[in-house]
């Protein structure tokens, strides 16, 4: 098989047994390649630093504090140069720890676990790290989006670029916000312009720029 018709190769690391045969379940139902399952974030920094891996799963809370732990291996991967997809899981949706995720650039994704049992959202959002996209819980945008302050930045925009813009965070690429919203293809790519304009971000790769406009969507509250 050739490098670019294979399976994506997933690392997973939680350390509740049962919900890591879940997770591995859906990915493997969605034709993704597990290769392999541990229980915390130190085993999981050790199996992608043998290669060999394109994106991982993995709980925020997980021995032995059971505070940040996965935060801290995506941290860890980035700090060794490590572009794999990450995508981290909770219980909670906790606006601080999304915008501590997202902050580590690229490729990083905040989901609630009950996303788990949506297996299509699931095995979406680990396609869409993997690409180098972003991915935020909707129950997490939703939050954040009604919250406003005195000098929110997401007021520039018109409430259609704010539907954009949440389902940019989600990880929806132009053409699934066109087909979500009813839109014409280029009328999306017209406002996603406008978006990153009024949010006064600068030219950069295009990735590179939806994540800084997700940030502002995380830090407007």
């Amino acid at each position: 098989m050739d490098e670019a018709s294979r399976p994506l190769r997933v690392a997973i690391a939680d350390d509740a047994l049962l919900l890591r045969e879940g997770i591995v379940k859906v990915l493997e139902g969605g034709g993704l390649e597990v290769v392999a399952s541990v229980g915390t974030g130190d085993e999981l920094v050790e199996v992608v630093r043998g290669g060999g891996v394109d994106a991982a799963v993995l709980d925020i809370r997980m021995p032995p504090s059971y505070r940040d732990e996965g935060i801290v291996a995506l941290e860890a991967l980035r700090a060794s140069g490590s572009t794999i997809g990450v995508l981290l899981l909770s219980m909670y949706a906790t606006p601080e720890y999304a915008l501590r995720v997202m902050g580590a650039g690229s490729g990083t994704g905040y989901l609630l676990k009950e996303r788990v049992s949506e297996p299509q959202t699931l095995v979406r959002a680990v396609e869409t790290v993997a690409s180098g996209g972003s991915v935020v819980d909707p129950e997490v945008v939703e939050q954040l989006v009604h919250r406003t302050r005195a000098d929110d930045p997401l007021a520039r925009l018109t409430e259609r670029e704010r539907s954009v813009l949440e389902l940019m965070a989600q990880g929806y690429s132009n053409g699934g916000i066109a087909q979500t919203l009813f839109l014409g293809l280029k009328t999306v790519e017209t406002h996603v312009r406008s978006i990153l304009q009024k949010l006064d971000l600068e030219e950069s790769p295009e990735h590179h720029r939806r994540v800084l406009a997700v940030l502002t969507l995380l830090g407007a509250r």
